[in-house]
């Protein structure tokens, strides 16, 4: 999926203040991928247009450490509510990545993603 980069690429931040959280929403392509995991570095963040078929580039620019934000933004063009996403994570080996299983979510009603170690979330 083409995806309207924030400043050239994801903005990340250590903590996400309730304001600024508060100001985004699903409903304006605009969500807030959360790395919810106690250990895990979250490496990568795929989107498909074609339910898995093939993957976008990562959409992240760098690794996100456990508790790190990222805002990300779907163009207008590609903002369909329905959104397939596979998430990549840091191996043990500290080098390759692997990839959860796929999964949809409305993100017209996401706002927040929340990628943790054996399950997604949103709200």
């Amino acid at each position: 999926m083409k995806l309207l980069k924030l400043s050239a690429a994801l903005l990340f931040t250590a903590f996400i203040s309730a304001t600024g959280a508060a100001a985004q929403t699903g409903a304006e392509c605009v969500f807030t991928i959360h790395n919810d995991t106690n250990e895990n570095t979250l490496t990568g963040f795929y989107t498909s247009e074609d339910d898995g078929g093939t993957w976008s580039d990562n959409w992240l620019s760098r690794k996100m450490a456990p508790g790190q934000s990222a805002k990300a933004e779907f163009t207008a063009d590609t903002c369909a509510c329905e959104q397939v996403f596979q998430a990549g994570w840091l191996a043990e080996d500290n080098s390759s990545e692997v990839l959860d299983d796929p999964h949809t979510i409305d993100i017209c009603e996401a706002s927040n993603v929340y990628l943790g170690d054996d399950e997604v979330t949103f709200d």
